[in-house]
């Protein structure tokens, strides 16, 4: 008998048994099919017989089960039961099928919940903890209608939204000038020490000690000082938190440093974190802690992370998971036709800081990051090696867009990345001029769009300087003359409390050059709180900045303290974002946004206004999936003892994709905790669970459309349909 089959015979936990009476109780039809059957296949049966016959009453419910017409349209027309009814008939369809769940390191786990019950009132056995039992009575109190869903209003969204500041609130702004004195004073005395020293930032001799302040006052305006005095130690860190942190975050991040896991936290995004607490914004800034301290479960992977996007494993010389040849293992990263990531040799492969949750650290556990800035400096080889990179762009019939990221585009010192746009330029300058002897039907994708990839917004806006601006805005009028029309900083901010001051300018001045920002957000457990997102979306509209993606947390078992379920996500779009949609007729409005980028502050703020919307719905919740592509299209296949959901995700139709999507097929993921758990972080947060009342039932998901300001311009001409830079088998 195998390992999974010995679970079948251990017995369950007093706290499970007492779930199961409350299921069975609820359900006599459940208790009834389960004390009669002789096993496991007539339970089956028969619940599958009762929720069939309630499913067919519903048309639309029917429909989308078995994949008839499905899609958005029909997926909004489903009603509360419905979404039970497909879950447990799905959970039937799948029953004893095996799945390999990476976040154990790739243990195989079998679903099959009815057979758990069936085992649980027949013998009192199957293993099943009471985080699945707890799911099992949300969802037959979902199926047989003893609860509604009922969904917040607009009032209480606001009322959410109240709950989380500003970095631009004025007791906010007074709390971090306290955090940056006590920084610059622990910086001062580190100095004097000799335990910091640097030829550039240092003290002339006889300088007091308020002369040494403002020195470091004029010095925090300068990206470069940041860089030098980040945190790279656990003690570091909380000499400059006053040491605050109490012994075991200590020991976590003593435990972190000893696996190996880069730590690097500059002084201006160390101030934004709260020491003294202030009683209006407690936990506030709980989504900005999260992405600077290591949880447990990170250290205890670090060293057994696994890549989630199956692109980010390049041979050379083979094609990479969607089929694209690549002219770099490590410099280009590519998903679509339209679309491929430049990494540049240079310090623009490190950040300006590290995200706990980042999705890059695979590459961080590998020595393929790191924050070793002298060592990230181009080599001379360089110059030579990006021609080669960038000639893969002018030679492929359908890229039309470039993002510079790493790590972080602007990282990447304004000679390097000066060099860099300057070559795009001439790419697309070369690719526009080969056109002409091109026939129409046979012309290649010309560039349309540049993006540049960072966090420095959030996490250093000093480094939006006069003379990067001045690079910026020269590079968009001169690849303006070759055809390129959009001119993006693709941003990432994670909460409203790290929209500063610095912040505000930054973006401000990107606008004033001519490149608009948009944003990416990932849906933290932190960030994930009502009414988070929501606040983040309208200070960032307020700002000028356009919302591109919220992103469910990405990886298996290291990133469980950040992750939200994929059900909050579609609960959250369903039940909160619906009040920032914009009506159709605005939609040319929208699209005109990015051409006028120096006054998109203004023509957000006039847009929001006209409809009264709390902020522009630009955004799509979705899941970069471990396959290719995007999507938050996706049904509830299967439950694990331990209560987490395993999901079936299908691509997202509305894009182009790389044709190997048509042999891959769809894409199965086990989520790294369940429902509960999740809802036990929150509370622990200080949430009210009964605010998240339905979250159980969101168990499908449906990739939202794309706003059309994400769509490329039209060419005037046909371009080919060949497919360069492809292999598939």
């Amino acid at each position: 008998m195998n390992k999974l089959n010995l679970l079948d015979k251990v017995g369950i936990s007093t706290k499970s048994h007492k779930l199961l009476k409350v299921l069975l109780n609820e359900n006599p039809r459940l208790e009834d099919i389960m004390r009669n059957s002789k096993n496991e296949t007539e339970a089956l049966v028969g619940v599958r017989n009762w929720v069939m016959a309630e499913l067919e009453k519903s048309p639309f419910g029917i429909k989308y089960y078995k994949d008839i017409n499905g899609g958005r349209e029909i997926f909004e027309k489903l009603d509360w039961k419905d979404y039970a009814s497909i879950r447990i008939l799905d959970y039937i369809d799948h029953a004893g099928m095996e799945f390999v769940d990476l976040n154990l390191r790739g243990e195989v786990a079998i679903s099959n919940p009815i057979k758990l019950i069936w085992l649980a009132v027949t013998h009192g056995t199957g293993g099943a903890k009471p985080y699945f039992f707890k799911d099992m009575v949300e969802l037959f109190r979902q199926f047989t209608e003893k609860i509604k869903l009922k969904k917040p209003s607009r009032e209480d969204v606001e009322n959410w939204m109240t709950r989380y500041p500003s970095g631009n609130d004025p007791r906010i702004i007074k709390l971090r000038e306290e955090n940056r004195e006590r920084i610059i004073k622990v910086i001062i005395d580190k100095i004097d020490k000799g335990e910091i020293k640097d030829r550039k930032y240092f003290f002339e001799e006889n300088m007091s000690q308020e002369q040494k302040f403002f020195r470091i006052l004029e010095w925090w305006k300068d990206w470069k000082f940041h860089l030098r005095f980040a945190v790279k130690t656990p003690e570091a860190l909380n000499d400059m938190l006053g040491n605050s942190l109490d012994p075991d975050r200590m020991k976590l991040l003593k435990e972190a440093e000893k696996a190996g896991i880069p730590f690097f936290v500059n002084p201006y995004y160390l101030s934004l974190l709260h020491v003294r607490v202030p009683y209006f914004a407690i936990g506030a800034d709980l989504s900005i802690i999260d992405y600077v301290f290591y949880s447990k479960q990170l250290v205890n992977e670090f060293g057994h992370v696994v890549a989630w996007e199956k692109e980010d494993i390049v041979e050379p010389g083979k094609p990479n998971a969607a089929g694209w040849l690549l002219p770099s293992q490590h410099n280009v990263h590519r998903r679509y036709p339209e679309v491929a990531i430049l990494i540049p040799d240079s310090m623009g492969r490190a950040c300006g800081g590290l995200c706990a949750s980042c999705q890059r650290m695979f590459d961080f556990q590998n020595g393929n990051l790191n924050f070793n800035l002298d060592k990230l400096k181009p080599k001379e080889t360089w110059k030579e090696k990006l021609k080669r990179l960038i000639e893969y762009f002018e030679k492929d019939s359908q890229l039309r867009d470039i993002l510079i990221t790493g790590g972080d585009a602007l990282m990447s010192s304004d000679a390097t990345l000066k060099n860099i746009l300057n070559e795009i330029f001439l790419m697309a300058k070369r690719k526009k001029e080969a056109n002409k002897n091109r026939k129409d039907g046979e012309k290649y994708a010309e560039l349309l769009r540049v993006r540049l990839g960072t966090r420095l917004l959030a996490y250093l806006p000093q480094r939006i300087t006069p003379e990067l601006l001045q690079i910026l805005e020269a590079f968009k009028k001169e690849a303006t003359n070759v055809g390129v029309k959009q001119f993006v900083i693709q941003t990432h901010f994670e909460s409203s409390m790290e929209l500063t001051p610095e912040a505000e300018i930054a973006i401000k001045n990107l606008n004033s050059a001519g490149w608009i920002v948009t944003n990416q957000n990932v849906f933290t457990a932190a960030s994930s709180r009502r009414g988070h997102t929501a606040k983040l979306r309208q200070d960032l509209n307020k700002t000028g900045v356009i919302t591109y993606y919220t992103f469910s947390v990405k990886g298996y078992m290291e990133n469980s303290h950040n992750f939200a379920t994929n059900g909050r996500a579609v609960q959250e779009q369903l039940e909160e974002k619906v009040f920032g949609l914009i009506p159709e007729k605005y939609h040319e409005s929208i699209n005109k946004l990015p051409g006028d980028a120096k006054n998109i502050q203004k023509n957000i703020e006039e847009l929001m206004n006209k409809e009264n919307l709390p902020f522009l719905a630009t955004d799509r919740n979705v899941l970069n999936l471990p396959g290719v592509g995007k999507s938050l299209t996706f049904r509830v296949i299967g439950i694990t003892r331990y209560g987490r959901r395993i999901l079936e995700f299908d691509h997202d139709s509305t894009r182009n994709h790389s044709p190997i999507i048509h042999k891959m097929g769809k894409v199965i993921i086990v989520e790294s905790k369940s429902v509960s758990e999740y809802l036990e972080q929150l509370e622990m947060m200080g949430e009210d669970k009964a605010e998240y009342e339905g979250l159980y039932g969101y168990s499908m998901g449906e990739t939202e459309p794309r706003m059309s300001i994400y769509e490329y311009p039209e060419y005037n001409f046909k371009i080919t349909d060949e497919l360069t830079n492809l292999e598939i088998e």
